[in-house]
């Protein structure tokens, strides 16, 4: 077990790598640049974000799309992988996270537009699409869709489930003092009443829970910058400049060069939003939309609230409560982000436990529609409801179990799946020019999709 443990290690390190890091990023660049800055339609996307497509066709609005896609990517990666890029990376990786959020919403724009170009619809009338599609409809690489399709559904039962079910009865247990074995039957019953229902149940408790987690999460972080308002210049400043200048070691942080902090800031980012990942689009391709640059505009505020809202603010709670409390140090994630919130009297503990407790829940309902669709890819319907049931224990074998192997399996499959879907974006980016340009350049947005949409 020590073996494959290290083994998993070794290749996680190098799939996730300056390779993957300049891949990711540089497509992000590639996307901005070719698609003409598509984040300068922010307010516009937030705007159809929350507005209900009526005459569309698909499974869910809009909003519920996006709200399932934010449930799985707002994790634990966005509190205490934030801390751990800080850890490791000194405080300016703070400030490369962020960016990578700002230009990682050109490619989580492109993975919605060709999440509604090349959907289908099945006999039943629901809808299907992401990555798989694209591959497949789009290039005619079937081979490579159904590799991404493994690797998704393997996945889900590691970040999207195990390993944010092991965080939830961690905490429940280190904080209240609860066994593992009842938090894992508590939640394995949520998620159960939960994804039996299908994606417009997922979408419809996301819906509800993301806002309330999110709104909660962001005041409480606000709260805390309050508090520590003496400290926050300082730690802009520091954040800045660690980012561009090598960072010596000393009040409670380590030394740093550029190149360590960009490069733990940029993964961390790319972790935490998962743009170029090619899971969110799964879940885009359900939304009622009447062209595919609509919901493309509505996927990319996902990360515009998931790393430049809430990353960022994570990550300036942590460096100024490290700046006004130098007794803050840690080089582990978990522990650095418990220090930071703990000195934070009243609200301090209690914000990051229902933080974690919510983020964690919400991640596990939204990759257990990311992995049933792509076993429905595989195998169709009869192997969904099968996969659903295994996912379920999955949630309470998570909440017992040691994960070691488990988080570095997750992270090779997760870079597994961006490998095709990255692909898929670059030899597509012909067609995301030509949508873009006759729905977006052409102030089009308001118009039907002309292409019928072919049944399975």
């Amino acid at each position: 077990m020590e073996f494959i443990t290290q083994l998993l290690a070794d290749l996680s390190n190098f799939l996730w790598g300056w390779p993957m890091i300049i891949l990711l990023l540089g497509t992000h660049l590639y996307l901005t640049v070719i698609l003409r800055f598509p984040q300068r339609k922010l307010f516009t996307a937030i705007r159809l974000s929350v507005k209900r497509d009526v005459n569309a066709t698909g499974d869910v609005s809009q909003f519920g799309a996006l709200a399932t896609a934010l449930a799985a990517t707002i994790g634990t990666g966005n509190i205490i992988g934030v801390a751990t890029a800080v850890a490791l990376g000194g405080p300016g990786a703070v400030l490369w996270c962020w960016l990578t959020g700002v230009f990682g919403m050109s490619t989580k724009y492109a993975e919605g537009l060709l999440a509604i170009k090349y959907r289908v619809r099945r006999p039943d009338g629901k809808m299907l699409g992401g990555p798989m599609y694209a591959l497949e409809r789009g290039l005619g690489l079937k081979w490579l869709a159904v590799l991404f399709a493994v690797f998704t559904a393997i996945a889900a039962f590691g970040i999207g489930n195990t390993v944010q079910a092991n965080a939830i009865s961690t905490m429940a247990s280190q904080t209240y003092g609860i066994s593992p074995y009842l938090t894992g039957a508590v939640v394995c019953a949520l998620t159960a009443a939960v994804v039996l229902g299908g994606v417009k149940s997922i979408a419809r408790v996301c819906a509800a829970l993301v806002p309330f987690m999110s709104l909660f999460y962001v005041l409480g972080c606000i709260y805390i910058l309050i508090v520590n308002s003496p400290h926050l210049w300082p730690a802009l400043k520091l954040i800045v400049q660690s980012a561009f200048t090598p960072q010596a070691a000393g009040g409670g942080f380590i030394g740093t060069t550029v190149i360590i902090a960009a490069r733990y800031g940029i993964a961390r980012g790319l972790f935490s939003n998962e743009s170029g990942l090619g899971s969110a689009p799964i879940v885009a391709a359900a939304a009622q939309t009447r062209n595919p640059v609509r919901q493309a505009l509505v996927s990319s505020t996902g990360t515009f609230w998931d790393t430049v809202v809430i990353c960022a603010l994570t990550g300036l709670v942590i460096v100024s409560s490290i700046i006004a409390y130098p007794d803050i140090s840690s080089n582990d994630g978990a522990m650095l982000t418990k220090m930071a919130f703990s000195k934070i009297p009243i609200v301090g503990t209690p914000l990051l436990t229902v933080g974690l407790l919510t983020f964690a829940f919400s991640t596990i309902l939204g990759w257990c529609y990311y992995g049933e669709s792509a076993m429905d890819y595989l195998k169709g319907q009869r192997w969904k409801q099968g996969y659903r049931y295994a996912y379920i224990i999955a949630v309470f074998v998570g909440s017992v179990a040691n994960l070691a192997v488990v988080w570095n399996l997750a992270d090779c499959m997760n870079a597994l799946m961006a490998i095709p879907n990255l692909l898929s974006l670059l030899l597509l980016s012909g067609v995301l020019v030509k949508e873009t340009k006759k729905y977006l350049w052409s102030n089009c947005l308001d118009h039907d999709m002309e292409d019928i949409i072919d049944k399975q």
